[in-house]
């Protein structure tokens, strides 16, 4: 099994990106993810910033992979995709079909998100024939779920499980961090900045509930799933997807790097949680949950 960093989901400052791709760069991952999957608005990291990113982490001997938003609202954000598409250097994960179409009209093998849905192996066959190498289950998909479809997974694409980080859960046209201010979306005011894991938001009872990121919800609670490890592996799973985050990512790796070196070890992985964590989706349980069985 390889382990992969997902692309970064939040509004991080240039130089904030910058240290942290050079720490990826000495951390224990095979596959990383670059680029903006959320706002367009978000450009403080330019397309050959993220170019020079991607070829820095290549000769680090990392695999790089271009990824593509997962909402488009404009033109220009067409335009951005197609450029990520023709890139000529680098695979692309597309995050919308969109881009798959325009992977496989090019002739291109391409990898899809947890955004794409894919819920059956027919799905998938479907996806292969236009290219597809590489697949995210949604993050809403259970173990019981998964294991039935990779009796079925098409040969030489490999699965990709989200293993860990605040888990996307939908993208919408309205912004709710501008609205958390009061701002209009075309006036956020790049609020995002300031909430580097996303705007947690609680319920009366003070709750951790949902977790603001712009145009993106996403789970208040760290989907955990270091202890599945050794299920993971059994039911043929490729690749462990960890999600960055603004603090402790490094930790995070090495956890997940010791767990596939089959060392036994029980780590404390709540200290580097935002708020706390849950793997009830992969439980076949409410998502919220935290179960041990």
């Amino acid at each position: 099994m390889k382990l992969s960093l997902g692309p970064v989901q939040y509004y991080w400052s240039r130089e904030d990106l910058q240290e942290f791709y050079r720490q990826v760069a000495e951390m224990p991952v095979d596959i990383v993810y670059l680029g903006e999957t959320v706002c367009s608005k978000r450009r403080l990291f330019r397309h050959d910033d993220w170019l020079e990113t991607a070829r820095m982490l290549r000769d680090a001997g990392k695999e790089v992979v271009l990824s593509t938003m997962a909402l488009l609202e404009a033109e220009s954000e067409l335009k951005t995709m197609r450029r990520i598409c023709a890139n000529g250097e680098f695979p692309v994960e597309a995050n919308d079909m969109a881009a798959v179409q325009l992977m496989s009209a090019a002739g291109l093998p391409f990898t899809v998100g947890p955004t794409v849905n894919v819920y059956n192996a027919a799905t998938l066959k479907v996806l292969a024939e236009a290219g597809l190498i590489r697949w995210v289950p949604p993050v809403e998909l259970d173990r019981k779920t998964l294991a039935a479809i990779l009796e079925e997974v098409p040969q030489d694409v490999e699965t990709e499980v989200f293993a860990w980080g605040r888990m996307p859960l939908a993208m919408s046209a309205r912004c709710y961090t501008a609205r958390a201010y009061n701002l209009p979306k075309d006036d956020c005011q790049y609020r995002c900045l300031d909430h580097a894991d996303g705007l947690t938001l609680r319920t009366r009872e003070g709750e951790p509930f949902l977790a603001l990121n712009g145009i993106q919800t996403q789970s208040a609670l760290t989907c955990n799933l270091l202890s599945e490890v050794g299920v993971m592996r059994q039911l043929g799973v490729d690749v462990l997807r960890i999600s960055p985050q603004a603090r402790h990512t490094a930790h995070i790796v090495r956890s997940f790097a010791d767990a596939l070196r089959g060392k036994d070890q029980h780590p404390d992985m709540e200290r580097f949680m935002p708020v706390g964590g849950c793997n009830g989706y992969w439980r076949e349980k409410a998502g919220m949950r935290y179960s041990q069985s």
